[in-house]
C-alpha cells in the first residue's frame, strides 16, 4: 500500500549515491507513510471515506501515467492492465478501502497498528497455499504468533472494565480484513504480468484501485448523501495532502531508494511507519495512549521485526504509510500502508 510490482525487474542499487540523499528520501518515506493515517483520519471527518479515497487514487493515477508516458514509458498491454486492475482491487478498494472505512471508529494509531499485520498475513498465506507452500521457520512461526497476540491484546476487553482504551471491534475487524485482502494482492502481483517501469504500473493499479473505490462509494450511497457545503477545511487540506504527499512524493522517494539503497535499510519502514503514526495521533489530535496500546504496539511491531530479519531475501510485495499500492520490499508491511 508494491510496484516495483517484481523485485527482479528492480536494477541493482547504486554504490554512488550519496548517504545524505539516502537518508533524506528515508526519513520522507518513514513521515509521509506514517502520517497518512492521521491524514485520512482528518479527511473521513467531513469526506466520504470511499468516494474520497476513490477521487485521490483516480486522479493521482492519471497524472502519473500522464508523466511516465510523456517520459518514454511504452504503453501497457491489456494484459498488463487486467493485472494492475486485479492488483489495485485488492489492495486499494479492498485494504485502503478497509482503512478509510474503518477510520470513521478507531483511531488512526489503531489504525496503523493493525494494517502493520499484512506481514503476518503474507507469512500465513503463503505456508497454508495448496500449491507450494513456503513453510516459514521458527523465527517467522514466532512472529506471527506473537504479532496476532498483539492484535488480540489491542482489541480485546479494557483491561480497567470501565472502557478507557477501548477499541471499536466493527472497526478494527474492518482494517483486519483490509490487511487481508492487502496481503492476497501482494502475493498475487509476485508473478502478475506488470510493466517494467515501477512508477507506470503503480498508476494503473492506482487508476483501477480507485474506480473500484468509486463504485463501492455509489454501492454504499456516497454519492447520494454527498454534501460539498459540509465539506471542512481541515479534511480538503488532509485530502490534498493525502494526493501530493502520500501517492506522489512518498511513492517516487520509496521507488528510488529500491534502486540507491540497500534493501534491508528501506525495508526499515515497515516497522518505523506505525510507530510514527502513534506519536502523530497521540501528538496533533490527542489520541489517547495507553499502556495497552504501547504494549500492542512493541508486540505486533516486534513481531513485524522478526519477520521482516527472517528470509530477507523471500519476503516481497508490501504496503507503506496507509495500504498504500506499489511497495515492494523484504518485508512486508502496509497501505504503507498508509
Amino acid at each position: 500500500m508494491k510496484v516495483p510490482n517484481n523485485p527482479d525487474r528492480s536494477p541493482d542499487p547504486q554504490p554512488a549515491t550519496h548517504p545524505w540523499s539516502i537518508w533524506a528520501a528515508l526519513i520522507s518515506v518513514y513521515v509521509i507513510w506514517g502520517s497518512t493515517y492521521l491524514a485520512i483520519r482528518f479527511a473521513v471527518e467531513s469526506l466520504p471515506p470511499f468516494t474520497m479515497s476513490g477521487v485521490r487514487f483516480v486522479f493521482a493515477g492519471a497524472v502519473l501515467y500522464a508523466w511516465r508516458r510523456a517520459r518514454g514509458d511504452a504503453a501497457p498491454s491489456g494484459r498488463e492492465w487486467r493485472s494492475a486492475a486485479i492488483v489495485g482491487l485488492f489492495l486499494l478498494a479492498g485494504g485502503n478501502g478497509g482503512v478509510v472505512w474503518a477510520e470513521q471508529r478507531v483511531v488512526s494509531s489503531v489504525a496503523a497498528l493493525l494494517i502493520g499485520t499484512v506481514p503476518l498475513w503474507m507469512v500465513l498465506i503463503d505456508a497454508l497455499r495448496p500449491k507450494n507452500p513456503r513453510r516459514p521457520g521458527w523465527k517467522a512461526g514466532l512472529g506471527v504468533l506473537t504479532g496476532f497476540a498483539g492484535v488480540a491484546l489491542l482489541i480485546g476487553p479494557s483491561w480497567s472494565g470501565d472502557g478507557v482504551g477501548h477499541v471499536d471491534r466493527i472497526g478494527a475487524l474492518a482494517v483486519v480484513l483490509g490487511a487481508l485482502l492487502w496481503s492476497i494482492g501482494s502475493l498475487y502481483s509476485r508473478n502478475a504480468e506488470l510493466p517494467s517501469s515501477p512508477l507506470l504500473g503503480t498508476s494503473m493499479e492506482m487508476i483501477t484501485g480507485g474506480a473500484g473505490l468509486l463504485l463501492l462509494g455509489v454501492v454504499g450511497g456516497e454519492w447520494a448523501r454527498l454534501d460539498v457545503d459540509a465539506f471542512s477545511p481541515r479534511s480538503l487540506l488532509a485530502f490534498g495532502y493525502l494526493v501530493v504527499f502520500g501517492s506522489w512524493v512518498a511513492f517516487t522517494a520509496y521507488t528510488w531508494l529500491l534502486r540507491a539503497a540497500p534493501t534491508p535499510l528501506v525495508s526499515t519502514y515497515a516497522y518505523v511507519n506505525p510507530l510514527v503514526a502513534i506519536v502523530l495521533g497521540h501528538v496533533l489530535a490527542g489520541e489517547p495512549l495507553t499502556a495497552r496500546t504501547l504494549l500492542a504496539a512493541a508486540i505486533i511491531v516486534g513481531s513485524v521485526a522478526l519477520i521482516t530479519a527472517v528470509r530477507p531475501g523471500e519476503r516481497e510485495a508490501q504496503p507503506g504509510g496507509e495500504c498504500s499500492p506499489g511497495k515492494l520490499a523484504p518485508a512486508e508491511q502496509a497501505g504503507g500502508v498508509e
